[in-house]
């Protein structure tokens, strides 16, 4: 097994790369090529605050890169949202890698990074570079995500020294949701701070890029942003976190039911789709679509 460096230092930006060009921001910047993990660590060298989202298609992804949004995750949440599934569990590698080189399709500027579904790399570091080196290749995803901290730590270090872009996820982590019990809020406690701490500074000292801080008290989540070099992505983590990411479907309002206490809903598209629906099929039974304008000759 790879053997984790004391002496490794964080995959944060060297010193000497310079700061990004005047209107170059993450968010709604106007560069024309695709963000880069060189782009993300100039962020929080700025202290600049930027958004992520998820995408699993190429017509959804396309229209959030038009909105400047820098980085789109392919995330296994699309087995509760877009596949049926319970829960992530169940998602595969040929699932996420099929929505993956969908995502990369519908996109020019977002750097695209692609999950490594449960099952994927727990097995260890060679696992995961199989994996990671699949979504890669087929996908043209510019980074891949797992979930853990200390126990993930030879699989990130194995990735970065290949050449693979990791974002680490820490605190709530869905794919344990059987040994969870559920999705309860992580960190509470001196004992249980005191490991996620360990966690993200181990996925930093392995070479991530960034880590996401899912449903972590908000205070616990603002002392690790401050600790590491690298980039703090927060769900239900508080503000001070460098990003922010949901569930494209939760920010919508297309989740429907009881969402999580940490989403804004910005828009009511499950109720707008709906409401399109009826009025299609009101005019399909009353005869009164297609009209003449819809109809040729």
């Amino acid at each position: 097994m790879t053997q984790l460096s004391p002496a490794r230092k964080p995959a944060a930006e060297p010193a000497a790369t310079p700061p990004a060009e005047p209107g170059k921001t993450l968010y709604g910047g106007t560069r024309s090529r695709r963000v880069t993990v060189r782009d993300i660590a100039a962020a929080k060298r700025r202290g600049e605050k930027w958004p992520m989202l998820t995408a699993y298609d190429a017509m959804t992804a396309s229209v959030f890169d038009g909105a400047g949004i820098p980085v789109l995750l392919v995330g296994d949440s699309m087995g509760n949202c877009h596949l049926g599934y319970e829960s992530t569990v169940p998602v595969t590698m040929d699932e996420i890698a099929l929505l993956s080189a969908a995502v990369v399709r519908g996109t020019d500027r977002a750097l695209i990074v692609a999950d490594l579904p449960f099952g994927a790399y727990q097995e260890g570091p060679v696992q995961a570079l199989r994996n990671a080196t699949r979504l890669v290749k087929e996908t043209g995803a510019g980074a891949v995500k797992l979930e853990g901290g200390e126990r993930s730590a030879h699989q990130v270090e194995l990735l970065v020294s290949a050449g693979i872009p990791v974002m680490a996820h820490i605190g709530l982590t869905p794919q344990s949701v059987h040994a969870f019990g559920g999705y309860p809020v992580q960190g509470r406690g001196e004992e249980a701070a005191a490991q996620l701490l360990r966690d993200a500074k181990a996925v930093q000292d392995a070479g991530a890029f960034a880590v996401v801080l899912e449903a972590v008290p908000a205070e616990l989540a603002a002392e690790v942003t401050r600790s590491l070099q690298i980039p703090t992505v927060g769900i239900g983590a508080g503000a001070e976190c460098d990003a922010q990411v949901l569930v494209w479907t939760d920010m919508a309002g297309m989740t429907a039911g009881r969402v999580p206490k940490f989403v804004k809903q910005y828009l009511a598209l499950r109720e707008l789709l709906g409401d399109a629906a009826k009025e299609f099929a009101e005019e399909v039974c009353a005869g009164t679509f297609p009209e003449e304008r819809h109809t040729f000759h």
